[in-house]
């Protein structure tokens, strides 16, 4: 079977103590990453990531490799429950893929699994979103979202002659803007909330261009994931058909709390696509049981067939250096459930 699997992860694990210690050492990143492998490979996970764990933020670390990419503060919306909060990138200047950005550290990953190697980056949506229109020094949007296409399709080309099979966008723009009060933002910064998805679809399409054939390209879409706090909430209807319309081959969906909303959505997704349903939550170490999850992928088959369902956590266990709150082995176990509910319901 091609990815998506059964049971497959969005990607990040939490940071062992000795690697929290030291986590710029590379060394120490590498036997980290080649530990959280083995552990993948042990409860029978067939796509594998490197955790993340090079990383201090899921997607500030690959954004701010692009020339043309900087930083400033978060004046909100913010996480609620915790004082720290990221940064957001701003585009000061021509967006350039000037060079190669964690391809070695696919490279290392891809060598040391005889599983599927997946990459996770943010998607080009990220360079847009938090800031909106007044965090993007371009005359032109038009301009901008051209160079943010060319940018990934560079960065897909880059992975691809690594030998990369299996890539993902992490998106959080559109399940955001489901939100009333991230619209609200994005009207102060500027931007238009109802052509907004529309927009990022189109450039999620135009970066996926030159995608090679044998290469599948997934986004995965949350509501904040920041030391188990969120920042959005609201169900999938105001954006799913633009959602369902950029182009990648299959929708890691959060549906693991209310703040999601429904399965109702999903009647727009459109033949031949998978849908990977985050129904195991990664902000808490609560176990979900395997007939939860079973009564769960039930109700989502009720409008997309069963053959195009998968399952997985709802997001990563450490999209930051930070990590939720819960402990590995809650995290091993939650994996766990999804690798043994998969094989029960699809076997």
């Amino acid at each position: 079977m091609k990815p998506p699997f059964r049971a497959d992860q969005v990607g990040s694990l939490l940071r062992p103590a000795y690697l929290t210690a030291a986590r710029k050492d590379r060394q120490v990143q590498d036997r980290a990453i080649l530990e959280a492998i083995q552990h993948q490979e042990a409860i029978g996970l067939e796509s594998i990531t490197d955790g993340e764990l090079r990383r201090d933020w899921w997607h500030l670390d690959f954004l701010t490799q692009i020339e043309g990419v900087g930083l400033r503060q978060n004046p909100g919306p913010k996480f609620a429950g915790t004082e720290e909060q990221p940064p957001m990138p701003i585009v000061t200047g021509k967006l350039r893929y000037s060079k190669p950005i964690m391809v070695d550290d696919f490279i290392f990953l891809k060598s040391n699994t005889k599983k599927t190697a997946k990459i996770t980056i943010p998607s080009p949506s990220m360079l847009h979103l938090r800031a909106g229109r007044t965090g993007i020094a371009y005359e032109s949007m038009d301009e901008f979202w051209r160079d943010a296409a060319a940018v990934y399709r560079d960065a897909i080309a880059a992975f691809a002659k690594a030998g990369c099979t299996y890539l993902q966008f992490d998106d959080v723009a559109f399940s955001y803007l489901c939100d009333p009060k991230i619209r609200e933002n994005c009207i102060k910064n500027g931007d238009d909330p109802e052509k907004l998805p529309a927009r990022y679809a189109q450039t999620i399409r135009e970066s996926l261009r030159d995608k090679p054939k044998n290469m599948i390209v997934a986004m995965h879409t949350c509501r904040g994931n920041f030391k188990s706090a969120w920042v959005a909430e609201g169900g999938y209807e105001p954006v799913a058909e633009a959602m369902f319309a950029s182009g990648v081959d299959a929708f890691f969906m959060e549906f693991d709390s209310e703040r999601a909303g429904t399965f109702e959505p999903l009647r727009f997704l459109p033949k031949g696509k998978k849908v990977v349903l985050g129904l195991v939550s990664s902000k808490t170490g609560s176990l979900e049981t395997g007939d939860f999850l079973k009564r769960k992928i039930d109700e989502a088959a009720k409008f997309v067939p069963l053959e195009d369902l998968c399952l997985s956590p709802q997001c990563g266990f450490s999209s930051t250096h930070h990590g939720n709150q819960l402990t590995h082995d809650e995290q091993w176990q939650k994996l766990e459930r999804v690798v043994q509910t998969a094989k029960e319901v699809w076997r």
